[in-house]
This record gives structure tokens, C-alpha cells and sequence, in this order.
């Protein structure tokens, strides 16, 4: 490694610490995040042992030149447990965002547990818009969700199951399938 790729790193890191510090994020145990993240936390965060987190095209070109962004809005809740890895994702929680233990979450990947805006109009023109739809998101344990999907409001990805890259999942995924498309099918057992 470069000096100048080694200064960048304890860079990084330091800063990460003072982010994770200054957000109140619950951390147990081992964290290892390489690049920098960017974090909103308005609610409760928390990372449990071994969690893996890459942010950056340095990091990982597959998801662009996105960091990793964890955003919890007043009082929800973002729980990710421990053995998981992701790279340059985005979590939005309204509600909860439960991602259990030794789950991959591929470059890019988008998971949203609410629709940010409502979808009548006289609600969405007001400041601020207080009709917005919102119900937990789950990842259950060893389920893999590759690059560039998004994960809507609602849903639940069963154990073990795979989300194809690219894919949009707008309802639940039973534990043990291989799921696909815009939106996002059911193609076989894994």
C-alpha cells in the first residue's frame, strides 16, 4: 500500500469513528468499514459483531460512486446483525430496518421502509407531508440481495433466499427462493 492510500485509511477511519461517535450508533463488538460512510441517525442504530460495511467506488466499483448511507428518521429503527457485509448501500428507515445475521447485500442496493412522500396530492403538498406510508423491512438470516436492487416498504426476504441483481421487490420472499425482474418474480429453489 501507498503512503498516500495508508493516510487515506486511518483518515477514514478516524473519521468514521467521530460519525459512528456522533450519531449515537450502538456498536457490538467488531466493525470493520473501509471508506467513509455517511450516517443520519434521528432514531436508533445499531451494528452487531463482524459487520462489514464498504463505502466508495474505491471500495467497491459495483455500487458506483455511492457511500454507504444509513438514515433513520425520528424514532425508527435500523438493526443490523452480525457477520453481514454490504457495500455502498442505502438504508431509509421510517419505521424499522431489520437486517439479521450473515446476510449480503450487494453494491448500490436501495432498502426503503416507507414511500417518503404520500400519494395524495393535498397531503404531499403540505410542509411537512405527515401522510406517508411506512411498515418494516426484513432480511432474514443468510438471505443475499444483489447489486442494484431495491428493497421497497413491507417486505420480508426469507432465510437464505436471493434477490437477483437489479431487481425490484415490492412483496415478501419466502425462506429458500430465488427471486428476480422488475418486479421481482419467484424463478426457483435455491
Amino acid at each position: 500500500m501507498n503512503p498516500i492510500s495508508k493516510i487515506k485509511k486511518i483518515y477514514n477511519k478516524i473519521f468514521n469513528r467521530l460519525v459512528l461517535w456522533n450519531q449515537k450508533v450502538a456498536i457490538e463488538g467488531n466493525l470493520t468499514i473501509n471508506g467513509r460512510i455517511y450516517i443520519d441517525n434521528k432514531g436508533s442504530i445499531h451494528l452487531a459483531n463482524n459487520v462489514r460495511i464498504n463505502s466508495g467506488k474505491n471500495e467497491n466499483v459495483i455500487g458506483g460512486g455511492d457511500r454507504t448511507n444509513l438514515i433513520a428518521l425520528t424514532d425508527a429503527v435500523i438493526k443490523i446483525g452480525e457477520d453481514t457485509g454490504m457495500s455502498n448501500v442505502t438504508l431509509v428507515a421510517k419505521k424499522e430496518i431489520v437486517i439479521e445475521s450473515k446476510v449480503m447485500i450487494g453494491g448500490n442496493v436501495k432498502i426503503y421502509d416507507n414511500d417518503f412522500h404520500s400519494v395524495r396530492f393535498s397531503e404531499r403538498m403540505k410542509k411537512p407531508d405527515t401522510d406517508i406510508a411506512s411498515a418494516q423491512v426484513k432480511i432474514e438470516e443468510g438471505a443475499f440481495i444483489g447489486a442494484h436492487s431495491i428493497i421497497l416498504k413491507g417486505v420480508t426476504i426469507g432465510k437464505f433466499s436471493v434477490v437477483g441483481a437489479g431487481s425490484v421487490v415490492t412483496k415478501s420472499i419466502p425462506s429458500g427462493q430465488i427471486w428476480g425482474g422488475n418486479p421481482a418474480r419467484f424463478i426457483r429453489e435455491v
